[in-house]
């Protein structure tokens, strides 16, 4: 149940490196990414006629550090992803179906749905087949990249995200400045409780960009949820001693934080590990990843399941890292929102089992 991607000659990888070294916050090496000049006054190369890039297309050549060296965004199979950085990975888009609803194994979900389909034809990765606009927005899918979101010639903030401003030379134009946040260096090793990325603020106005408020009223998204709220005291408390289903109220806010679950706080740091307080705020990022996942729409877990244990089953995909273990454990959604005891119950259609607003 699965699809390989497509690699680049051996000689094109060979140029990956340190990539903070090599961006430094600042205009890169530009040996790195473009060919210098031509052959006797001919422009040649694999995007000659693209300002001279290394390889076909922008995110190609992105990925020729980043696929399965600084960073691993992409990695090679969908069934052995590489360790979990923060961002999700890109080799979830090469899936053949990530539907682990029930009957799934017969009503395939495509890898396109798994996140942002960045376009770079020499790995494999092909526009988003399904939207021509990002949902709730207007950035067109067939000129998405690495370089939509991230600025190659690198700046101060956060991953080199673009703020306000013309994108990809006018592709689109950002109203929103880029978010505040850290994280560890790239290519320094998976997430964990005490080593992740820390959102202090804009996160979600920042994704606002290209989806607007999806999904709050008139956002174009049938779920609806808040987003870019204060946490109210209720789900505080509820995400500070929710330890898993097995251990609903044994946990402490000291040690509370969950990577798979973030939230914003300008008081966060790449180490924190306690949870919510009264200035949290729920982001986009609590729930999506900012690449992909093995679950639709870049799901942290898969919105379809009832339980965590069940994800990969009917598909044959990549099953989700439960973070508290057990077969009985329900979804994540669970560590901002009351549910009820025991087994999962039949949900809501499109909602997991046992789910209620957070927000009354």
């Amino acid at each position: 149940m699965r699809l390989r991607v497509l690699t680049l000659a051996v000689g094109i990888l060979a140029v990956g490196g340190d990539a903070a070294a090599f961006h430094e916050k600042g205009v890169a090496n530009c040996s790195g990414c473009h060919l210098a000049h031509g052959d006797a006054g001919k422009l040649v190369g694999p995007s000659a006629d693209k300002g001279l890039l290394i390889a076909e297309s922008p995110s190609d050549v992105c990925l020729v550090c980043h696929a399965r060296g600084s960073g691993q965004v992409l990695g090679v199979d969908p069934l052995v992803p590489p360790p979990e950085t923060g961002p999700g990975s890109f080799v979830f888009l090469t899936e053949d179906n990530l539907n682990d609803a029930p009957g799934g194994a017969l009503r395939p979900i495509l890898g396109d749905a798994a996140g942002h389909n960045v376009v770079a034809p020499g790995h494999g990765l092909r526009a988003d087949s399904r939207h021509a606009l990002a949902p709730g927005g207007t950035f067109p899918s067939s000129k998405l990249g690495c370089t939509s979101c991230h600025d190659p010639h690198g700046n101060a903030s956060f991953r080199m995200l673009y703020g306000a401003g013309p994108v990809m030379g006018g592709v689109a134009t950002f109203s929103r400045a880029a978010p505040d946040a850290e994280g560890p260096d790239v290519g320094t090793g998976p997430e964990g409780t005490r080593r992740h990325t820390a959102y202090r603020g804009g996160v979600s106005d920042w994704c606002g960009n290209c989806h607007g408020r999806y999904h709050q009223a008139g956002g174009g998204s049938a779920f609806r949820h808040p987003v870019d709220r204060a946490l109210s005291a209720e789900v505080a408390r509820r995400y500070n001693e929710y330890q898993g289903d097995a251990n609903p109220a044994a946990g402490v806010e000291a040690q509370a934080y969950l990577p798979a679950v973030p939230f914003e706080d300008r008081a966060s740091t790449t180490t924190s590990t306690s949870g919510p307080g009264p200035a949290s705020r729920l982001t986009c990022l609590s729930c999506h990843r900012a690449h992909a996942t093995s679950a639709p729409a870049a799901g942290r877990w898969d919105f379809k399941v009832a339980l965590l244990a069940e994800d990969g089953r009917a598909s044959g995909s990549y099953p989700i890292p439960n973070p508290y273990g057990g077969s009985t454990q329900g979804p994540l959604c669970s560590k901002c929102h009351e549910t009820p005891a025991g087994p999962a119950k039949v949900a809501p259609a499109g909602r997991p089992a046992g789910f209620r607003p957070p927000f009354r």
